[in-house]
């Protein structure tokens, strides 16, 4: 019997085993890979459809993000409303999203509905029409939705600390007017679509409750012959143009009592060995709600209601980005704190109490994200897509374990240096 008289004892995340369970894989006849991961649990699936058909790949501006924004929007046989009633019908979800790499399409349905799913899916990928009627109305309202984002600080900023950073003819710093999407056309898209969205430029995931049966489906709809153009893509090499100047002040409304404060800097890709070691210290830094941004800036100054630092996951080239908005009177003083606690870590070492509660952080959130077949699923798709093993896995959780203060310290020195920051205001 459970002895409710005495507690049970308390472990510490890093004392935890990590097993990122094996994913498995099939390659069908086309040449597609399919990855997928299986529990009983419960009788749903998720598939995703993943192109390298991301901003990156565009001929002009808008082309890939409407492309998959109108992606359900009409095929020779359906009209948009046909397409999204049959999805609802079958209490399914079809989502497409279009990042700076990649555009994904992910089915999310009960186990016993795939079946209605996959041709639907197949249907859309290789004969969407994008309707001038249903182009118009995504113009219009893409362009209204411009209208009243440039009305915001945080808009604007983050599209200027991008261009700054990048440079506005590279894909990372690009950003879309309005008039982009009036050059918009039926035969744009369909051509960008039939060009990246193909099956020599697809990798499946797959996760939930499924069997071999509904593999052999999946095979039979997209994985027995080459469909759209077919033919292997590779991403081209795009030089970058950084502004030369790094602070930047940019007047906005008058009537404001707020600001938007980004700082950036360019950062390695997750190839380089500082990339995982620099969560940690990004997660002492700003990377969460007790980080020594918010306790100073939020805490104690009352500058602002949140802050943050990130490290973009981009596959050709990262960045590191520290985010947040203040009182137009405040800006100035906001950023040389942050500068301070940069100085901070540069010249002091992390105490141990700290930094094994940053670990515990880091730690137990892997917990979670291992917590279900769509969260290891998940998991395994970051590792496959940038070339990882599951070593990667277990590399990581290795340096979250044992990192100490003195490798952070280093760290900071390397990249914690002002002159490396772009600094921009929108008030």
């Amino acid at each position: 019997m459970l002895n409710r008289n005495v507690a049970p004892k308390i472990y510490s995340p890093i004392e935890f085993e990590y097993n990122l369970p094996d994913c498995h894989q099939v390659r069908f006849a086309n040449g597609i890979q399919l990855y997928y991961y299986t529990d009983s649990i419960q009788p749903i699936v998720q598939l995703e459809l993943v192109f390298k058909a991301g901003l990156w790949y565009e001929s002009q501006a808008a082309q890939a993000s409407a492309t998959g924004a109108l992606l359900k929007n009409g095929t020779s046989s359906k009209t948009a409303f046909q397409i999204n009633e049959w999805i609802e019908q079958y209490g399914a979800s079809v989502k497409v999203s279009v990042g700076v790499d990649l555009a994904s399409i992910t089915i999310s349905c009960l186990t016993k509905h795939l079946s209605k799913m996959l041709p639907l899916v197949y249907e859309l990928l290789t004969d969407a029409q994008y309707p001038q009627e249903e182009l118009a109305i995504y113009q219009q309202n893409a362009k209204q939705r411009l209208s009243v984002n440039l009305l915001k600080t945080d808009f604007t900023a983050n599209r200027k600390i991008d261009e700054f950073l990048f440079g506005f003819k590279h894909p990372y710093g690009r950003y879309v007017n309005a008039s982009d999407y009036d050059n918009l056309h039926p035969d744009l898209l369909k051509s960008f679509l039939k060009k990246y969205y193909q099956s020599a430029n697809c990798t499946l995931f797959m996760a939930g409750s499924f069997s071999e049966e509904d593999i052999q489906l999946i095979q039979e709809v997209f994985g027995m012959n080459a469909w759209n153009d077919a033919t292997p893509v590779q991403a081209s090499s795009i030089s970058m143009e950084s502004e030369a100047q790094h602070k930047h002040r940019i007047p906005h409304d008058e009537k404001s009592v707020q600001g938007s404060i980004r700082l950036a800097s360019l950062f390695p890709t997750k190839h380089h060995p500082d990339f995982y070691p620099m969560i940690v210290l990004n997660t002492v830094f700003g990377g969460y709600f007790g980080s020594r941004l918010m306790s100073n800036i939020r805490e104690e100054k009352g500058y602002t209601y949140g802050i943050h630092s990130y490290m973009y996951n981009h596959m050709q080239q990262s960045a590191y980005l520290i985010t947040t908005e203040a009182g137009k009177d405040v800006c100035e003083a906001a950023i040389e704190e942050i500068y301070r606690e940069m100085q901070l870590l540069r010249d002091e070492i992390i105490p141990e109490e700290e930094l094994e509660l940053v670990k515990n952080y880091l730690l137990g959130t892997i917990l979670g994200d291992l917590d279900g077949s769509f969260q290891i699923m998940q998991r395994w798709k970051n590792l496959i897509l940038n070339g990882f093993t599951k070593s990667r896995f277990e590399q990581n959780i290795e340096i979250y374990k044992t990192i100490t203060s003195t490798k952070l310290a280093e760290l900071a020195n390397t990249y914690y240096k002002p002159e490396l920051f772009y600094d921009v205001v929108v008030a």
